[in-house]
């Protein structure tokens, strides 16, 4: 069994490591802005390598003039790419946006699907976007949110060795409940905003620190 130097093994960590962020971020929750599940996967497909707080002020007035599957299937190219264009990698959100909803008009009776696979087939659409579209659109936990901040700290605190997305998924899934799985995500996100920064970690304020095989190699 694989141990830290705490003498923990890692998939009581990782449950300990659960229970603390449930008692940090006990409210946290999404922080994008939606009315509906189509709108839900918009803005997680625009919140690729940009921040949540970016998408919610272009969102508005996206919605405000497409509200829906089809309308964003219909919409101007060129329109949707100025109104997204703040956002980052404007043209090839916008037409991932826009293949994924005609598919979804063609295909799905212009709902958003429930299925994995489904999701997946989708333009813009890989795991991370299908996840929490499944968990906060439909209240289905199929897997775990890999974002820079869950593959940041799930490598410091030493709930997974891989770098790759699916990889690190696949380990994560293996240490913790499922009913757990998307709520640990937005509570790591949550932590690596305030406390575990990319560059500069403030461990001494760290409630995690204890249970941190990366400080503990920091003292050594």
């Amino acid at each position: 069994m694989n141990k830290t130097r705490q003498g923990t093994s890692q998939k009581q960590r990782a449950l300990e490591i659960l229970v603390l962020l449930k008692r940090l971020y006990p409210d946290a929750t999404c922080s994008l802005t939606y009315d509906s599940v189509v709108q839900l996967l918009v803005a997680t497909i625009l919140s690729a390598q940009c921040t949540d707080e970016r998408v919610n002020k272009v969102t508005p007035k996206l919605f405000s003039r497409f509200p829906d599957a089809l309308s964003l299937a219909k919409a101007d190219r060129e329109e949707l790419e100025e109104i997204i264009r703040s956002t980052g990698f404007y043209r090839n959100k916008a037409k991932n946006i826009q293949g994924a909803c005609q598919k979804i008009v063609k295909e799905f009776e212009g709902q958003v699907p429930k299925q994995m696979e489904q999701l997946l087939s989708l333009p813009g659409v890989a795991r991370k976007t299908a996840n929490v579209v499944l968990a906060h659109g439909f209240g289905i936990n199929q897997g775990v949110t890999v974002d820079t901040h869950v593959k940041r700290l799930s490598g410091r605190l030493g709930l997974t060795k891989e770098t790759d997305p699916v990889k690190i998924e696949r380990d994560l899934m293996k240490l913790l409940p499922q009913p757990d799985w998307e709520n640990f995500s937005i509570r790591i996100i949550y932590h690596g905003r305030a406390v575990c920064s990319a560059r500069k970690p403030d461990c001494a304020n760290c409630s995690l620190a204890h249970l941190c095989p990366s400080v503990l190699e920091s003292q050594k």
